[in-house]
């Protein structure tokens, strides 16, 4: 799993933050990355460096091999949070699609469980 980071002209690129960011993500979709090609993290600061509540922004954007790109957005007051949070909104979204793809059809419903 490729982690690529891009940073609008308000947020501070540096190297410690590019490295922060990259682990937060990879060990967050770990369990994931076998299934996915390539993750985009596009991080900016929305009220360029005013302040204000939630106003640094993490776009997640993965490619799981095969499929459609899929992403998510979460909005916090650091970069830091910002970042966790999508990351934790894209596990999620993963782990309910890759859920979905790996059922069987035929398998036990809400409505007609099987019986053995």
């Amino acid at each position: 799993m490729q982690i690529q980071i891009n940073t609008d002209s308000n947020i501070d690129s540096g190297e410690r933050l590019i490295r922060h960011v990259e682990a937060e993500i990879a060990s967050t979709l770990e369990h994931f990355s076998d299934q996915i090609t390539t993750v985009e993290a596009h991080l900016s600061d929305q009220n360029a460096g005013k302040g204000g509540p939630d106003d640094k922004r993490c776009v997640l954007q993965a490619r799981p091999t095969g499929q459609q790109p899929v992403a998510v957005t979460h909005n916090a007051a650091t970069i830091d949070a910002a970042c966790r949070g999508a990351a934790e909104s894209m596990a999620h979204l993963l782990a309910s699609r890759f859920g979905r793809l790996h059922e069987t059809k035929g398998g036990d419903s809400i409505r007609h469980p099987h019986k053995n």
